[in-house]
């Protein structure tokens, strides 16, 4: 160990890694004052204004490590800093991250910043963190944080159940007034009752509720667990504002399947205050063990970290699989290249480099409607995607026919190099992963009548939707649209996207005279950003059942008043409500006024 001592010797190390930490701090200072104002918004039901502060704070990390670039460049001409001064400076960095209560975030900021400094041929040697120098267990046992992260109650008998809710409730001191917090109360306890049975209380018997609330849309979430002897129960409860303009509780989720879609990757990040995010990522997945510390982190907002954990997660597969990387099954698309791992559950996009008419779009423009997606709220209808540059894949690992599609369509995206252990890799210069689904137009072909009325339907409300949403997809095949293992129908194909109020409404004129009447070409004017929505029924009804099923399902689709007034809607300023659960389980249709009575009885 006697070399430590010389390793750590240079002042000018311990001023870098100083300043690259002061760049994290600043920005998890920023992050956290979103969640700070994100409650403000709420209590002032200013949708608008959360919804900005919600696509703002997606630029927060990225702006603060060109910050941190630009002043280490300037201050210590970084680009030039000799390679045993940059093993000193991650020294100093992790030594500066004893007692940091988000040292693994801290990390991957460090990771960032080195990256857009040194070539790549560093990333994975030691002057970056390759895996976690720290550990984030038990962080809030050895420095007390401002709160904690959970607080735990004690009901002591059903009895004593209403009290704890309300106590809860009130804990989170949110400055409007409930509308009639006692009858919601009353709800929710007769929702456990219906989930857990006529339960006996056993003696541990708690309930467990996250410090903060989780917003995200017009909702603020109470997310929780209930425990009663050996059985867990997750718990999430939406409050939102009532049609008086008080709060009420909307429903309470308990079903594993029922907060998976929450937390799901179709929806936008939460806002949400964390002094130890690592604290919070492992009390979600125990209430969601199916799903990835990637997958936490990202819908929490902390995006960068999520993007860091699941290369990991992704090389890790790789190093335990041998099934090779394939062109994915499907319609081949115009625009993109799309590859998938059969033993991993995402696919790999890569821009083509040329595009093939109809399509008149070039790269930056495809990259632009991208970025509108993942700063959009993507209402539960919309695929996150994870965007990486510089991705090292082992060659012997892809599939002949995949190699040739990629030198033929994307070369300028690709580039040979040799791997540390002297074996072959592929770098793909840019990419979007997203989670692999069953595309809509193969589940219409082969699925049963049952599953063909079940994918037109939510293909249908998925358009309403994203309409509602100010979103016309643009290219509304059924191949750019895929079902989740949940059933739901998700849109993932960006390059023809566009706002819904950028859009011109439009009725197919009546023809002049029998010659326009007769063509078989478009005979009227079509101006950049019209729509017609009843000639989508030339390729949205060719199949028999699937034109039942539309029919019965959604008959004002292809009329041009029904586009219409969503778009009025918006231009009014009308904020959409999206609710990330079925409208039958909320308490306004479950119970209605009918069940006041009863409610109030079990409060």
């Amino acid at each position: 160990m006697s070399h430590f001592p010389k390793l750590l010797s240079s002042q000018i190390a311990y001023d870098v890694a100083r300043t690259m930490l002061d760049g994290f701090d600043k920005h998890y200072r920023l992050f956290r004052d979103a969640g700070i104002e994100a409650k403000a918004r709420f209590e002032a039901a200013d949708w608008h204004g959360l919804r900005k502060l919600q696509r703002d704070r997606i630029a927060f990390y990225n702006d603060r490590v060109q910050e941190a670039v630009a002043i280490l460049q300037a201050q210590y001409d970084a680009g030039h800093i000799a390679d045993d001064i940059w093993q000193q400076i991650k020294l100093h960095y992790i030594g500066l991250l004893t007692n940091h209560h988000q040292p693994e975030l801290a990390e991957t900021f460090f990771n960032s910043v080195c990256t857009r400094i040194l070539h790549r041929s560093y990333f994975n040697n030691d002057f970056i963190f390759v895996r976690p120098a720290l550990s984030t267990e038990y962080i809030e046992n050895e420095e007390s944080p401002t709160r904690p992260t959970y607080r735990a109650y004690y009901p002591g008998s059903r009895a004593g159940m209403a009290a704890c809710f309300e106590r809860i409730v009130h804990n989170f001191q949110l400055d409007v007034p409930f509308e009639d917090l006692k009858r919601d109360i009353g709800y929710v306890l007769r929702a456990i009752d219906e989930h857990a049975g006529d339960f006996a209380v056993a003696p541990n018997f708690q309930v467990h509720t996250l410090s903060s609330l989780f917003y995200r849309n017009k909702s603020a979430f109470i997310i929780g667990r209930v425990l009663n002897g050996d059985q867990t129960y997750p718990m999430a409860i939406p409050v939102v504002h009532g049609a008086s303009g008080k709060l009420v509780l909307d429903t309470v989720l308990l079903q594993h399947e029922q907060l998976l879609v929450l937390f799901s990757f179709t929806h936008a990040y939460f806002l949400v205050d964390m002094e130890i995010p690592s604290a919070y990522v492992t009390f979600l997945r125990d209430l969601l063990p199916r799903k990835s510390r990637a997958e936490i982190y990202t819908s929490l907002g902390l995006q960068k970290q999520g993007k860091n954990l699941f290369y990991r997660d992704f090389l890790h597969h790789l190093q335990h699989s041998s099934d090779k990387f394939i062109m994915a099954p499907g319609i081949r698309g115009l625009v993109m290249l799309v590859f998938t791992l059969p033993s991993f559950p995402y696919v790999f996009k890569v821009i083509r480099d040329a595009f093939a008419p109809p399509k008149e779009t070039t790269r930056a423009q495809v990259e632009a409607k991208y970025q509108l997606v993942k700063r959009h709220d993507r209402v539960g209808r919309m695929a996150d995607t994870l965007e990486y540059s510089d991705v090292a894949f082992p060659l012997s690992r892809f599939d002949e026919a995949l190699v040739r599609e990629l030198e033929q369509h994307v070369p300028s995206m690709l580039e040979r190099q040799r791997a540390p252990d002297g074996s072959e890799e592929i770098v793909v210069r840019h990419l979007y992963i997203e989670r692999r689904m069953t595309p809509l137009n193969i589940w219409l072909q082969e699925g049963t009548d049952a599953q063909v009325d079940h994918g037109v339907r939510e293909y249908g409300d998925a358009i309403k939707e994203l309409m509602a949403a100010n979103i016309f997809p643009g290219d509304m095949l059924y191949k750019n649209f895929g079902v989740t293992r949940h059933g739901r129908v998700v849109f993932y194909d960006y390059d023809e996207i566009e706002y819904l109020t950028d859009c011109n409404i439009r009725r197919v004129p009546e023809p002049r005279n029998e010659e326009e009447e007769m063509s078989g070409e478009v005979w009227y004017t079509v101006r950049p950003h019209d729509i017609f929505p009843e000639t989508f029924r030339t390729f949205l009804l060719g199949d028999d059942r699937v034109r039942a099923a539309f029919l019965r399902h959604h008959p004002d689709f292809f009329d041009a008043a029904m586009w219409q007034q969503h778009k009025d809607r918006l231009l009014a300023g009308h904020f959409h409500d999206v609710f990330a659960y079925p409208q039958h389980i909320r308490f306004i249709h479950r119970y209605g006024a009918a069940t006041t009575d009863h409610a109030r009885r079990a409060a």
